[in-house]
């Protein structure tokens, strides 16, 4: 037992590749062949550099796909005479959408590549962004038109972050994963940041309408030049054959699904993910209204952009720590669990200290803290499901992606509700603080780093093994 925890980093696969053989043999799966082929197939340092910031940059236009509507919902609304009610179905209508594509397009990653659904999802989602004024001023219920065309985007960006993980736990050592998800992470706020102030410009200039075609267009671009220079312009992109290929393996994680549920650290990644996606999306959903509540006289720049200026660079640090800290030797479920105690337990701190009353610098200092500190669930619980099954990361962070986005649509609504039926913020600084807590102690307790998608069917050999 202590050989296998000192050399278990990096012997792991050829123990288990042994064992596959046996089972190879008897079954007709394919066994160790496929796994050196895996295994020789992930990127080397310059291509993974690369690939690192092309993938940051699609993420950067995500969001500014993403966040385009919300951008201009106040010009459209006034152009088309839509009440609160109608806005907030257009707005929402991305969610529902979000939620259902999680676990298919991690599924069809792990499958096929995750390099080749995010393509296809980009051309798609940017053809919809620069379309979307098109389908407004032509369509004669343009209410109907633009919840439908949020819906769709919602499906099709859905994907994006499942074929991250399918694509990490295939091309990334595991050394070097956690920089590169939080690098790419970090495209989110970097997202937000662009949109937020050249969309702003290019609404109050140009109309509402040039924020969707630049979007929509810049994103077709970036999915062309990925396609040109990165996949060398492959094409067709995804065959029948590619999906037959990765049948066998597809329907032998598929049998063992029940049996990864049952384990202790895959429940606690779900769930720990769970808690801090909700507590993100509550934060970023009511932030801007405790500070119009309770500074209204602040300027709105200053809170909207300060928070996603800290976030960045600490995003790219803790991704910089993990990966130093595992090529130091220390144990990787140990630094996963560092890095979540940072981004769910620090965090409350400052959460928390919210609740006092504080002048409006230390407010925001607090929650840039507070959200700068979350990042470092992108070298936490983000990765830790590359760990435990990279031949299958990209359905199961599906799994916890849905139950995450699920999960916040309902603690944002009933943080609502505390807000009208107590009158204080203390409520839901505290619930985020709670859920915090609760998702931390599960991790702590049963996060582990091992494959668990091969080590659930070893029980089965014990006896061939003399």
């Amino acid at each position: 037992m202590a050989i296998i925890q000192k050399y278990g980093k990096n012997c792991g696969p050829d123990l288990v590749c042994h064992k596959e053989n046996h089972q190879s043999d008897k079954i007709g799966v394919p066994g160790c062949q496929k796994k050196w082929t895996e295994q020789n197939s992930s990127w080397s340092r310059p291509e993974a550099r690369i690939w690192t910031v092309v993938l940051l940059l699609g993420t950067c236009l995500l969001y500014c796909a993403r966040v385009a509507m919300p951008i201009c919902a106040v010009s459209m609304a006034e152009q088309f005479n839509w009440s609160k009610r109608e806005s907030g179905m257009v707005l929402g209508s991305f969610f529902w959408g979000y939620c259902f594509t999680q676990v298919l397009g991690g599924y069809v990653s792990d499958r096929v590549g995750g390099e080749k659904v995010l393509l296809l999802s980009a051309a798609a989602w940017g053809a919809m962004t620069a379309f979307t004024p098109v389908l407004a001023h032509f369509c004669s219920q343009p209410i109907f038109s633009m919840t439908l065309a949020r819906f769709l985007m919602g499906l099709l960006q859905g994907v994006h972050y499942p074929s991250l993980a399918s694509l990490c736990s295939q091309k990334v050592v595991e050394s070097e994963r956690g920089f590169l998800m939080s690098t790419v992470g970090s495209g989110s706020y970097l997202g937000t940041l662009v949109i937020g102030g050249a969309g702003s410009l290019m609404l109050d200039l140009y109309g509402w309408e040039s924020v969707f075609y630049v979007s929509g267009l810049l994103s077709v671009l970036w999915a062309y030049c990925m396609w040109k220079y990165l996949l060398k312009g492959e094409g067709p992109i995804i065959t029948l054959e590619s999906l037959g290929n990765g049948g066998s393996q597809s329907k032998l994680s598929k049998r063992h699904w029940p049996r990864l549920f049952k384990q202790p650290a895959v429940c606690a990644v779900i769930i720990t993910h769970l808690c801090t996606a909700s507590t993100f999306f509550t934060l970023l959903s009511w932030l801007p209204t405790f500070f119009k509540d309770t500074f209204p006289d602040a300027k709105g720049w200053v809170f909207n952009v300060i928070p996603w200026l800290v976030a960045i660079p600490s995003s790219l640090f803790s991704g910089c720590l993990s990966d130093h800290l595992i090529s130091q030797g220390f144990d990787t479920a140990s630094v996963r669990k560092l890095m979540q105690f940072f981004s769910m337990g620090v965090a409350s701190v400052f959460t928390l200290l919210l609740c006092g009353t504080t002048t409006f610098p230390w407010a925001v200092a607090f929650v840039s803290a507070t959200m700068g500190l979350t990042t470092f669930s992108h070298s936490g619980v983000s990765v830790n499901v590359q760990d435990l099954a990279p031949s299958c990361a990209g359905a199961l962070f599906g799994v916890m992606n849905t139950c995450g986005a699920f999960s916040g649509v309902l603690m944002v609504y009933f943080s609502g509700y505390l807000i009208e039926s107590t009158g204080s913020w203390t409520s839901v600084f505290a619930l985020i603080t709670t859920v915090n807590l609760l998702g931390l102690c599960i991790f702590l307790a049963f996060a582990e780093a091992r494959r668990v998608d091969i080590d659930s069917i070893k029980p089965r050999y014990h006896n061939i093994h003399i």
